[in-house]
């Protein structure tokens, strides 16, 4: 489906937030490289999607319901063959509907588990004063503790992406600290530039999150992403 397409059927059905597949795609039509993910609605689904990908894989609970699915133990990662897979959906469904009962789940999202970069975060507010706002930071722990994150007002251009990719305080893990791998900047600029630019062009989103961004020497890949819309 297209961006239009997704957009107008989350409207139609009353809803604000997309699942991750929607929002991966989303971001993929805007350049944007995601991990391939699919949705399976059973377990024997799950299976042959993970067996069309490789193993290993990651199953998450698809549920617009279910925000933090880690708290509902509905993601199960590195999983290396079919009974791990079966074993990983039938816990995920026993999990999330425990956790959440009145939750629509739709099933599992599975996807091919991405080599570990430095991780990173990028995504999207929507500030009453400025309007639209991309932001960048170091992902994981960093994120939450540190706050070591930059903001720019929509639109930006490749200098103002520069300037908050080496703004951050901790830009030297990006660097190959301590001989860990370097990070693709101009890529990691290059994708703020194209989150700018589709935030622009599409009236509508209230927020973007991108939560973990792999950056890797050659490139950066998003694994988790979430995408809220504003009230019509």
């Amino acid at each position: 489906m297209t961006t239009a397409q997704i957009l107008s059927r989350a409207r139609q059905e009353k809803r604000k937030v997309l699942t991750e597949i929607e929002a991966k795609s989303i971001l993929g039509e805007a350049g944007i490289t995601c991990t391939p993910t699919v949705l399976a609605t059973s377990r024997e689904k799950a299976v042959s999607v993970s067996e069309e990908f490789g193993y290993p894989v990651v199953l998450k609970v698809s549920s617009v319901d279910i925000s933090h699915k880690s708290d509902a133990g509905g993601v199960k990662v590195g999983l290396k063959n079919r009974a791990e897979v079966e074993a990983a959906y039938d816990a995920i469904m026993t999990s999330c509907r425990a956790y959440a009962p009145g939750a629509d789940i739709e099933g599992v999202s599975v996807q091919p588990m991405a080599r570990p970069g430095t991780e990173v975060i990028m995504g999207m507010t929507r500030d009453k004063s400025f309007g639209p706002v991309v932001m960048f930071g170091l992902g994981g722990v960093f994120v939450e503790v540190l706050k070591d994150v930059a903001f720019r007002i929509v639109p930006i251009d490749g200098n103002d992406a520069a300037e908050m990719v080496d703004g951050i305080q901790g830009k030297k893990l990006l660097e190959g600290y301590r001989g860990k791998e370097t990070a693709d900047k101009a890529r990691l600029q290059e994708m703020l530039v194209q989150l700018s630019s589709f935030v622009d062009a599409t009236p509508g989103i209230e927020e973007i999150d991108m939560n973990p961004v792999f950056a890797y020497s050659d490139g950066a890949m998003v694994v988790d992403a979430r995408i809220i819309l504003s009230e019509e």
